[in-house]
């Protein structure tokens, strides 16, 4: 039913190609501001904590195309606080479809998609460049962070959303959780305050969107020293996080009330 649903509004912006391509190309323009930043950076450094610009490249890449992916896939569950408020929500609970399936399709647009070419495009550009030696393990551990980041942003897209059918002026408040979170795991954490780095990875698990899994792609030791086995920990981070965004917003819907009229 999710794809039906992408594909009837996929139809829709289709009847404007025009618009569709300029958007397309615009959305993919202002992902790459973002690398564009950062190559900026290395023009007058050498490193940035720590990291060469091919590494630091690499941290963005897997960060943005896992970001870009879940905006994608699940971005539209923002949108949740504004359905309660206009009583659109109720009509929603009526119709044989999830409910989450029809927030997150409502007025899918191409560009969304799209924005993931650049990211995708740099990725492959970058790997050939880093310092390390390749193996089928490293190789693998690329896919799979890719994958998992993409999974653990689609459950804070869904947590974010479900806090919203108990605060409902909570919108501009999670987006530092989403779209925060997306721009802070494209630079490497030892940036950051060790405090603020078990934040983000203890209690809300960003650090193994690519951080955990880059350390050992990059052969670095973890800042917090943390062990070798917590490398590999994004895909069980990935199942625990969509498992209790699950949670949450079955929760959310069990005690939801209509707003009225």
């Amino acid at each position: 039913m999710y794809g039906v649903l992408v594909w009837a509004w996929t139809r829709s912006a289709a009847q404007y190609p025009v618009s569709l391509v300029l958007l397309g190309v615009g959305s993919a323009v202002v992902t790459g501001l973002d690398a564009l930043a950062i190559v900026i950076v290395f023009t007058g450094a050498d490193r940035l904590g720590g990291f060469t610009a091919a590494e630091v490249l690499f941290l963005y890449a897997t960060a943005a195309l896992a970001f870009q992916a879940s905006d994608a896939l699940l971005g539209n569950t923002e949108l949740l606080s504004r359905h309660v408020r206009e009583g659109t929500f109720d009509t929603m609970m009526t119709r044989p479809v999830s409910p989450l399936v029809q927030i997150a399709t409502e007025r899918f647009n191409p560009r969304r998609p799209i924005r993931i070419v650049l990211p995708a495009v740099l990725l492959a550009l970058v790997l050939p460049r880093l310092d390390v030696p390749w193996t089928p393990g490293r190789a693998a551990v690329v896919a799979v962070m890719v994958v998992s980041g993409t999974a653990i942003f689609c459950g804070i897209w869904v947590l974010a959303a479900s806090v919203q059918f108990v605060l409902m002026e909570s919108h501009g408040a999670t987006k530092s959780l989403t779209y925060g979170g997306g721009f802070l795991t494209q630079y490497p954490l030892s940036l950051f305050a060790r405090d603020f780095v078990r934040g983000v990875t203890f209690v809300v698990p960003l650090a193994f969107v690519n951080w955990q899994p880059a350390l050992y792609v990059l052969d670095r030791p973890d800042p917090l020293g943390l062990p070798g086995p917590a490398r590999f920990a994004s895909p069980a981070v990935a199942v625990v996080t969509c498992a209790a965004a699950a949670l949450a917003w079955r929760t959310g819907l069990r005690r939801y009330r209509s707003t009225g009229n």
